[in-house]
């Protein structure tokens, strides 16, 4: 908190600047001495809503701008899921309104059974070769090839020409849960 505190002047002075005002022309229309803002912007004054609820005033911010908000940690750290010989692994965070996944289909002679389920899918081919059935559409996706589609036309897809391929998957909602949905053994440690 402190740290956060010491970054108010410099934020101040940064706002004031902004708007093309000198340290006397600000601080006559906040109702202030020059020196008083002046302190406050090196951080030698400590800063009280008394004298910041009329230097916010005039530059048009709350306070809480002036107060530095630490980011979160942006790293996703979610297991990763393994089930029905794919690996899954979320690119987002939990909770995120896109749900977006890295999912590798390994190599099969067979492509998987036809599902329908409500919602959306966009894809992206990483690496490999992906098959696609989408209804009477049978189709492979290339490395830097996309498709979109409604996943309440028939589909399934697997990895095309023996080796795995590696797919960028976003979902909206429904499809997040019907791909992603595993019981706890199904996940990866």
């Amino acid at each position: 908190m402190r740290e956060q505190l010491e970054q108010m002047g410099p934020r101040l002075r940064a706002v004031r600047h902004s708007k093309g005002w000198t340290l006397d022309e600000l601080a006559a229309r906040a109702g202030m001495s020059p020196s008083t803002l002046s302190r406050l912007e090196s951080g030698k004054r400590q800063a009280s809503l008394e004298l910041l609820l009329p230097l916010t005033r005039q530059l048009g911010i709350r306070i809480d701008d002036l107060i530095s908000v630490e980011a979160p940690d942006p790293r996703v750290r979610r297991p990763v899921i393994s089930r029905d010989g794919l690996v899954i692994a979320p690119l987002a965070p939990e909770g995120s309104p896109v749900h977006t996944y890295k999912i590798t289909y390994p190599p099969a002679t067979e492509l998987p059974e036809l599902r329908v389920h409500d919602g959306y899918e966009w894809l992206y081919v990483l690496t490999g070769r992906l098959r696609l059935r989408l209804g009477s559409q049978d189709l492979v996706l290339a490395r830097g090839e996309a498709a979109e589609f409604d996943t309440r036309t028939p589909h399934a897809m697997s990895a095309a020409g023996g080796k795995p391929a590696q797919v960028i998957s976003i979902f909206n909602d429904d499809g997040a849960r019907m791909h992603t949905h595993v019981t706890p053994e199904h996940a990866a440690e």
